[in-house]
Parts: C-alpha cells; sequence; structure tokens
C-alpha cells in the first residue's frame, strides 16, 4: 500500500519532518510512507495562478497516485501554519486530489498537549466541499513536549509511543479498505472471491507445464508450442501478413494493448516503450503471469468487477479516466470484451489512449469550444463546479 506523508511546515527543522521520516522508516514492512515537504509550493494567490506549475503538479500527482495522505502538522496560534493552509487551498482551487482520499491526521508540538488544537482545525479544513477529503475518525496522534521526544538517531524513545503510533498506522491501512469498498460499485466487493485473478483454471489454449511468473514465459511457451516467427505467413479471417507484420502493425496501434484470456492470464502487449513511459506501466517479464500478479491486492475487486460485466455480458466495454498523468492529458482506460463468433466471451482487451490530442484537433477542425464547468474565480479560493467553501516563531 503506498501512503505519502506531507509535511506541513515549510522550515528547514521540523520535529513533523522527523516523525513523518520515523514512520516512513520504522513501518516500512507494513506499509510504503514518501514524505513530501511543502517548502518549494508558492502562497497561494488566486490572481496569479500557479496551479499547473511543477511543484504543485508534483504534489498534485503524488496524492492522486496513493492509497492514502497522512498530514504532519505542527501547531502555531492554535492553529495550522499558514504555509499548510495555502498548500490547502492550491489543492482545492482548480485541482482536488484530496476529494474523497483516505486521510490521517498526526502531529507533534513543544506543548504537552501536542497539536490537538490544529489537528481539530485540520480535520474542519478537510471537511470542506472544494477539499471534501475522507478524514479517518479518532485515533489522534499527538506527540507532545517534542523536542524532548526522538534520540540522536532521530528515533522516538518511548516504546508504548512507537506502540500507539503502530496501531493507528494499522487502523489508518484498514480505514483506506473500508473507503475503497465503499466507493466501489455496487456488488464489486463481493466479486475478488468469485473471478479466478490468479488464473489457477484451465482452457483450451492453456500452455501446461511452465511456469506462469517466469520472466522468459514467452520464450519457454514459444518453445512448447512450436510457434511461428519472423516472415511465416499467419491466414487471418481477411487476411495474410508475416508475424513480423502482425508485430509492425500492433506496435503501430496509436494505444497501449493489452490482452488477457478467459482464464485470466496475462498474455500479450504491444510493447514499443519501456514501463516508465507508459500510460499504464508493462514489464516483458509480466507476459504469461495471472492478473493477480499484475495488480495490488487492494485492486483485485475492481479488477475482478470489471471483468465480470464483460465475460456476463452486461458490458461490452467498460471506460475509466485516470488522471493520475497532469493536466496536459486525458487518460482513458478501455476494458474491451473479446468474444468470439458465437459470442462467447474469451478474453479482455484493455487499450490505454490519451484522448486529449483527438479533442484539440476536433475542436480545431470544427472551430467549436467546450462550455461549462468553469472554474469560479470570486466566491472563494476553493471553489469548483457545484461546490462552495471557503480558502512563534519556532517551528515544530
Amino acid at each position: 500500500m503506498k501512503i505519502v506523508g506531507i509535511v506541513g511546515s515549510n522550515a528547514d527543522f521540523s520535529y513533523n519532518r522527523l516523525l513523518l521520516k520515523f514512520i516512513a522508516k520504522h513501518f516500512n514492512q507494513i506499509v510504503d510512507v514518501e514524505v513530501l515537504d511543502i517548502q518549494d509550493i508558492p502562497l497561494f494567490n488566486q490572481s496569479n495562478d500557479q496551479t499547473n506549475s511543477e511543484p504543485i503538479q508534483r504534489l498534485n500527482r503524488k496524492i492522486m497516485g496513493a492509497d492514502g495522505v497522512i498530514i504532519a502538522t505542527p501547531e502555531y496560534n492554535h492553529t495550522i501554519p499558514s504555509a499548510l493552509q495555502s498548500v490547502l487551498e492550491w489543492l482545492s482551487f482548480k485541482i482536488h486530489p484530496l476529494d474523497g482520499k483516505p486521510i490521517m491526521i498526526v502531529g507533534a508540538s513543544y506543548d504537552v498537549q501536542g497539536s490537538s488544537r490544529s489537528q481539530l482545525h485540520l480535520r474542519q479544513v478537510l471537511d470542506a466541499p472544494g477539499v471534501n477529503a475522507v478524514v479517518m475518525p479518532g485515533n489522534e496522534f499527538l506527540l507532545g513536549e517534542v523536542h524532548r521526544a526522538f534520540d540522536e538517531n532521530d528515533n522516538l524513545k518511548d516504546k508504548e509511543t512507537i506502540q500507539f503510533l503502530e496501531t493507528c498506522l494499522k487502523k489508518f491501512i484498514r480505514f483506506i479498505n473500508v473507503v475503497n469498498v465503499m466507493d466501489s460499485p455496487e456488488g464489486m466487493k463481493d466479486l475478488s472471491s468469485t473471478e479466478d485473478l490468479h488464473a489457477t483454471g484451465k482452457i483450451e489454449t492453456t500452455i501446461e507445464d511452465i511456469d506462469m511468473l517466469a520472466d522468459d514465459w514467452v520464450e519457454q511457451a514459444s518453445d512448447k508450442t512450436k510457434a511461428v516467427e519472423g516472415d511465416t505467413y499467419v491466414k487471418l479471417d481477411r487476411g495474410v501478413l508475416t508475424v513480423n507484420q502482425l508485430n509492425y502493425f500492433l506496435k503501430s496501434m496509436p494505444a497501449e494493448l493489452t490482452f488477457a484470456d478467459s482464464n485470466n492470464q496475462f498474455l500479450y502487449y504491444n510493447y514499443k516503450y519501456e514501463d516508465e513511459d507508459m500510460l499504464a506501466a508493462r514489464r516483458p517479464e509480466q507476459v504469461g503471469n495471472p492478473l493477480a500478479n499484475c495488480h495490488p491486492e487492494r485492486a483485485f475487486s475492481s479488477v475482478a468487477w470489471v471483468i465480470q460485466q464483460l465475460r456476463n455480458g452486461k458490458e461490452d466495454v467498460v471506460r475509466t479516466h485516470v488522471p493520475t498523468h497532469g493536466p496536459d492529458k486525458f487518460v482513458v482506460h478501455s476494458y474491451q470484451a473479446v468474444r468470439d463468433e458465437d459470442g462467447n466471451y474469451v478474453g479482455i482487451n484493455e487499450y490505454v489512449k490519451d484522448i486529449k490530442p483527438i479533442i484539440d484537433w476536433y475542436l480545431e477542425q470544427t472551430g467549436q469550444q467546450l462550455t461549462g464547468g468553469e472554474v469560479d474565480a470570486v466566491s472563494g479560493a476553493t471553489s469548483k463546479v457545484d461546490t462552495v467553501s471557503g480558502a512563534t516563531v519556532k517551528d515544530n
């Protein structure tokens, strides 16, 4: 599970940064935590819109790609720091990555009560309609007298404090899973047990006696089946092409294509980019794997639900927008049912494409314009369509 931890201070030294780094280091067997600073985030000013600047977009991408967020806040004058408030304004102005995102609040302060009042204020801010985060109730981790809490290696000293922090973190993981189920389409939570994502079954085209998880599954499967390659001709339903021509043809498709059979085994993708350059990362050694090994466990219910819609004929295609690629792209994942001549489900074709260039081209060719959904830049910094909301010297 991937979590980002946001340091609620822009000071050079922060005990809240130490706290998040301790969580990331000490509990790395439980969860993957990436600590993010806000020092390079500019002060919010709606008259000087910097939504698309790299610091803000980087934070946006990190949050969108995470399962949950931990915010560590100090307490200044009984409230959260102005730097953190400014970040939340940017994240609720024209972009809304915290909308529906599970949040856990922690905090450290010199005060014996920890950051109790700033945490209460932060909960109110995160509950605003323009932010609309899903904050974990209770389980307040308030680290008081923080200047005495860490040893020389930046580890928490008190064992009971560490145990309570671990309890809160484990409850947050369960909270994230609950939120995911709540946001799932009706019946989705029940399908991961009925859809065999581990591909333990067998169909007519299953290549047996080869380890599905082998990195060289393609080579082993080709040897076993004596698969043709190169300039060998293949007769298709309305055409004759060589294997090389088929490869060239599929690689030229203006989308990332993936095929998994009806046994939920990943059999092909049109390999033309390395995984880090793809909209939906695939690696050559994954081919042959069961779908369960191509997705994190938290996504099993969603994957199973999509397959069930296609397998049962409820849908021929399921589409979803994945907004983690920045404002210059509109990436759509389409899951298309593959059927034989009799209409029987034989697999799934996932094709992934950034459709924004097509939309831009269409608008340019027709002279039309997109209308509606304009941001109201007058009523408040945290405004978006159909929503309304508002916008000591030592750091701790």
